[in-house]
């Protein structure tokens, strides 16, 4: 009975979580946090990217579980369930969030992956909307799921529940339009709680700072706060960057409203605007277009400086 109760309603897809998932997306719309960015256009990349990955991940995640596992590991079947609950959630959290802070990281400084991710930073704006806006073979390729899947197949699978649903909880807020930490900064009583607060986990202020469109204002870094569930990664290995500010602006400047087929499933499918990064003849990371520029064509970003060739990017180690 617990364990139904856990996996039901404290997991990552548990009803629980769910209806956490769609009250936090009423408040956003209730004080109107979208405005008028929310076009059909994006809505359809929101929703298809949430909703069609899992007839996909899901699937290929069970097959590695049930099937490719058993076959290369036949004696290790819950060789781990010895292990205390405290100490499995421990080991499934670090290895979890620790692996995907590279994998992010990663599509960030090398060129030819960053394609692969600029689903994630087209938007601009931030909410639970966009939260699971990912290109789809950037999810299927998560390779924080496939390290999972493996420790619960060893015997870690209530403890994965229980840590994959706060961290679905954490990231969830940390994307939301909604700023719950800034109380934390605002009143003096509270700074203490603030500053251990944003070095453990993603906040709104750290992780929207990821998803600025400049960093010329001293908020925005996309360069670094690559950190999912835990910052403590961003502050270990250098990339933090703590302002204690939101962004006024997100997206990229170049973005132009790719077709949401073409961001759910490049390079399956091509987008149809000329010059993209997801078009057929695009550019790997195409240049940024300045402020005035910008203002010339009609966009509404100021300036990004992101990389434009493989060579640039040793020297500035992330695009956008």
């Amino acid at each position: 009975m617990i364990k139904f109760f856990q996996q039901t309603f404290l997991g990552a897809d548990g009803y629980g979580f769910v209806i956490f998932v769609w009250t936090l997306g009423a408040l956003e719309f209730a004080f109107g946090l979208y405005k008028k960015r929310w076009n059909k256009n994006e809505r359809w990349v929101d929703i298809t990217c949430y909703t069609l990955p899992k007839l996909v991940i899901k699937p290929a995640v069970a097959y590695f579980a049930l099937r490719f596992l058993p076959a290369v590991l036949p004696d290790l079947k819950n060789t781990f369930s010895w292990v205390p609950f405290f100490w499995g959630a421990l080991i499934i959290a670090i290895t979890d969030d620790l692996t995907q802070y590279w994998y992010h990281r990663l599509h960030h400084e090398l060129p030819w992956l960053w394609r692969f991710h600029r689903t994630h930073h087209s938007a601009s704006y931030m909410g639970m909307a966009m939260a699971s806006r990912q290109n789809v073979i950037y999810s299927l390729f998560f390779s924080q799921t496939y390290v999972t899947a493996t420790l619960v197949y060893l015997g870690l699978g209530i403890p994965a529940v229980i840590v994959k649903g706060i961290k679905s909880v954490i990231t969830t807020l940390a994307h939301s339009s909604i700023p719950w930490d800034k109380p934390f900064y605002q009143y003096k009583i509270l700074h203490p709680i603030a500053w251990l607060l944003e070095r453990t986990i993603s906040t709104p202020a750290t992780h929207h700072a990821h998803h600025a469109a400049t960093t010329d204002d001293g908020v925005g870094y996309y360069k670094g706060n690559f950190g999912n569930m835990f910052f403590i990664w961003d502050i270990i290995f250098g990339t933090a960057h703590i302002s204690r500010q939101y962004p006024a602006a997100y997206g990229i400047s170049h973005y132009e409203a790719d077709p949401w087929y073409a961001q759910l499933a490049w390079p399956i499918f091509k987008s149809n605007v000329a010059g993209s990064e997801l078009a057929a003849d695009g550019p790997m990371v195409r240049e940024d277009i300045k402020k005035a520029e910008a203002d010339e064509e009609g966009h509404q970003h100021d300036w990004i400086p992101v990389n434009t060739d493989a060579s640039q990017a040793q020297n500035a180690p992330a695009y956008s």
